[in-house]
């Protein structure tokens, strides 16, 4: 098989050959897909609309959730259209579209999260000095040096994961899926791929020690602060963070760690692909005072257009 030409196509995992069944599965992603793009999007439209939100930890939740519905979005709908037209289909250049996109806004996602730690360690670690380390300039830096970083993380991936032929065209996934790709290859694992697979773990290990470090230095900080209101005070705004990252970390492990079945790879899969991203805005809204009070705040004056746009129907 050229890898290099466009012509040639993939073959993604078969759900099913029972047509009930497929439209069972069409529904099963629909909604799943429906419960990230909506709560990731609430989450979104609070931040920006609400002034009181403007500050760097919600701007870096922003970034994570614009990051988790365009990431969703690279995967899911192609899978639903082709449950939809009872096919399998994928062209080579979608599969690499497919690949370079999921790398990047999975991995802008780990390097967000690290932020968000460092921010809430030098929140409660260093809070006097929080507004001058943490100011505007620097929290557009480091977003921008999260998207460049990942930028090149995915295509470093995607050039090297394609510059070999495969062997076979049928990808036992429902994605593009680097490790179901990796195994396609005719020569195996070259010298390449195995350095890009040890940068990315390398990449990972020090995002999860940093993480790490970062929350046992802010745990070590809240059990000296004398007042039991301002530990749980400054507990709860880690909380949600810690979550978070252990459903990401622990997701990603399992996915990557279990046994090989196909209808445990179908699982996992989704676990690490879309749980994270759907219980994201779930966690932070249920745990965080002020999305909870800028979301009831955003639907109310949803509510109140309507009754206003019914009152001028019934007038007109």
């Amino acid at each position: 098989m050229d890898n290099q030409s466009t012509n040639y196509y993939f073959l993604l995992m078969e759900f099913s050959d029972v047509r009930e069944q497929q439209i069972l599965y069409f529904f099963v992603f629909l909604v799943m897909y429906f419960a990230v793009v909506t709560g990731n999007l609430l989450i979104t439209f609070a931040i920006i609309f609400n002034h009181y939100l403007h500050t760097p930890m919600y701007f870096f939740l922003l970034n994570l959730a614009i990051q988790d519905i365009v990431a969703i979005s690279v995967i899911l709908p192609k899978s639903m259209a082709n449950i939809l037209m009872n096919t399998r289909y994928i062209s080579y250049l979608g599969c690499v579209c497919q690949v370079f996109f999921f790398v990047f806004f999975l991995g802008s996602d780990l390097w967000v999260l690290t932020v968000m730690a460092y921010d809430r360690y030098v929140a409660i670690c260093n809070p006097l000095q929080y507004e001058k380390i943490m100011n505007k300039q620097a929290c557009i830096y480091t977003i921008l040096a999260v998207w460049i970083s990942s930028f090149l993380n995915a295509l470093l991936n995607t050039s090297v994961i394609f510059e070999t032929p495969f062997c076979s065209n049928i990808i036992n996934q429902f994605f593009c899926e680097i490790p179901k790709l990796l195994k396609l290859s005719c020569t195996g694992l070259n010298k390449n791929e195995i350095k890009v697979l040890v940068v990315i773990f390398i990449l990972a290990f020090v995002c999860f020690f940093f993480i790490l470090y970062t929350y046992v230095s802010i745990f070590t900080a809240v059990l000296k602060i004398h007042s039991l209101e301002g530990r749980k005070k400054a507990v709860s705004t880690c909380l949600p963070h810690v979550i978070v990252v252990s459903i990401f970390v622990l997701s990603g492990f399992f996915a990557h760690l279990k046994p090989s079945s196909t209808s445990l790879d179908l699982i996992s899969t989704l676990l690490y692909c879309v749980i994270p991203p759907c219980l994201n805005p779930v966690i932070y809204s249920m745990r965080n005072r002020d999305i909870k009070i800028a979301l009831s705040k955003m639907l109310n004056i949803r509510k109140m257009y309507k009754k206003i746009s019914n009152i001028k129907c019934i007038s007109g």
